[in-house]
């Protein structure tokens, strides 16, 4: 128990960390008053028009750094993916089948999210096209690594999910 209280408090750390360094880095829309109408989002949404910078959502941030520092975002991004394995493991690891079915299922998400930012022409969508694909393939050999032991080892147990 101790080693994945261990991994989550390393996840929260990094996932924090990233989230306060891309939040910072984001800030420099602000100063980017012709980036304001491609990436300020949730400041179109939530005020209408943006005449200055005061107008820009904190959210905002986010979405400038994604796509021009995409560093810590991609560190989000991984930390939350491996945060959210790491508690589907824990509460499925009695019900092998759905665990499977799950991370397979992650894995057809984060190939389709690679698809939707494959066509972007920033560096940002380069990177989480990449991220996104690479955490769908890992998510593709974990379910079937997981479908390999549990086959092997005969403890598949059907889950009230599948059934």
């Amino acid at each position: 128990m101790i080693k994945y209280i261990f991994q989550y408090l390393l996840a929260s750390a990094l996932l924090l960390f990233s989230t306060f360094a891309a939040w910072y880095e984001g800030s420099e829309i602000r100063d980017n008053p012709w980036e304001w109408k491609y990436s300020a989002f949730f400041s179109k949404m939530f005020n209408g028009e943006i005449t200055n910078s005061a107008d820009i959502s904190q959210l905002d941030h986010f979405i400038y750094a994604a796509k021009f520092s995409p560093i810590y975002p991609t560190f989000i991004i991984v930390s939350l993916s491996y945060i959210l394995i790491l508690s589907l493991y824990l509460l499925l690891k009695r019900y092998k089948r759905s665990l499977i079915v799950l991370l397979f299922s992650f894995g057809i998400l984060y190939l389709l999210l690679g698809g939707i930012v494959a066509d972007s022409p920033t560096i940002g969508g380069k990177y989480f096209m990449s991220v996104f694909i690479a955490i769908g393939i890992l998510n593709f050999i974990m379910s079937f690594l997981f479908y390999l032991k549990f086959r092997r080892n005969g403890k598949v147990v059907s889950s009230s999910l599948l059934n």
